[in-house]
């Protein structure tokens, strides 16, 4: 079945599509749901999907990992690192959020260079460079009067690059099966803690979209907001079960430069339902990014060397 290259294409393809539409929902909710709500129930469905999943193919389900220490340092970076992302939905358009969390393949090869001892060419450092530069275009900082919250999806492509280099440490006897179970338990336990801190919604004092969507009563709109809940863990897992069988049935190295495919969807999504038109200087950093990325995953296939593209970037 490997090596299925059209049929991994078209799966990659879709898969972004449903991620795309999950994070338009995100955006969409932010103004009346708490983050670790929605957290809690998307991650409850995906759970429970996933498990349906893997019953109905007669895959192992295997909850215990073999790396604890590792497997809860990459919870944490999981979850802190995507709770960014979303909370950046409630600042800036779609397409800027996406396109600045690529910026991931660029640290995961700095990261597999110190972490790992990879031997990174200069070809490749170059691809980062330009990444780098198409990160500075889309920004285009003013430093005195810069608004550091638009770094939360950086931020989220960091904690997201680290953990995958852990993953690819403890790959080697905790399947993607077992890796995803425990993100998922960490994910709720994390979002009960955060209902029993700050649910009550005592610490929503602040009136800043970010702060709001971080500090709002649970439940408060729940006949509206949990329709909404539920689709964005029908989404994740759907998007998951997608792209993780893309890999599989595909070859890493021709599957994953579609995942920009991404850039796409939240472009026209951003467009359609919110009125967000890209100005130039973030299409000019997602050609940037896009370009040095697909440059890294053509050097790791001549140098036969998967780093990025071994695993899909969301």
């Amino acid at each position: 079945m490997k090596n299925n290259n059209p049929k991994a294409i078209l799966f990659i393809l879709v898969g972004m599509l449903v991620f795309s539409a999950q994070d338009t929902i995100m955006k969409h909710i932010f103004s009346f749901v708490s983050l670790y709500e929605v957290y809690l129930i998307r991650t409850l469905v995906s759970f429970i999907i996933i498990l349906l999943f893997l019953k109905l193919t007669k895959r192992p389900i295997v909850f215990k990992t073999q790396y604890p220490l590792l497997t809860f340092c990459r919870v944490i970076l999981f979850f802190f690192g995507f709770s960014s992302f979303y909370i950046s939905l409630s600042i800036m358009p779609l397409a800027m959020a996406t396109a600045l969390f690529f910026v991931s393949p660029f640290l995961i090869t700095i990261f597999a260079k110190f972490f790992l001892k990879e031997q990174i060419g200069p070809r490749r450092w170059f691809a980062v460079i330009i990444g780098f530069i198409g990160v500075y275009v889309i920004l285009n900082p003013d430093f005195s009067n810069f608004d550091y919250l638009s770094l939360l999806p950086i931020l989220c492509a960091f904690c997201y690059s680290l953990s995958i280099i852990i993953i690819k440490k403890t790959s080697d006897k905790d399947s993607v099966y077992t890796q995803t179970f425990t993100f998922y338990f960490g994910a709720i336990i994390f979002s009960l803690i955060f209902y029993f801190l700050i649910g009550d919604g005592q610490y929503n004092t602040i009136d800043h979209p970010a702060s709001q969507f971080i500090f709002r009563e649970w439940f408060s709109s729940l006949e509206t907001s949990m329709i909404f809940m539920i689709i964005t863990g029908i989404t994740a897992s759907a998007a998951f079960i997608l792209l993780f069988t893309a890999y599989r049935i595909g070859s890493p190295s021709v599957v994953s430069p579609f995942e920009y495919s991404i850039l796409i969807w939240s472009t026209l999504s951003g467009w359609f339902f919110f009125n967000e038109i890209p100005n130039l200087n973030t299409f000019i950093g997602m050609f940037l990014i896009v370009f040095g990325g697909i440059y890294i995953f053509i050097r790791e296939k001549a140098k036969d060397q998967y780093i990025v593209t071994e695993k899909p970037l969301r």
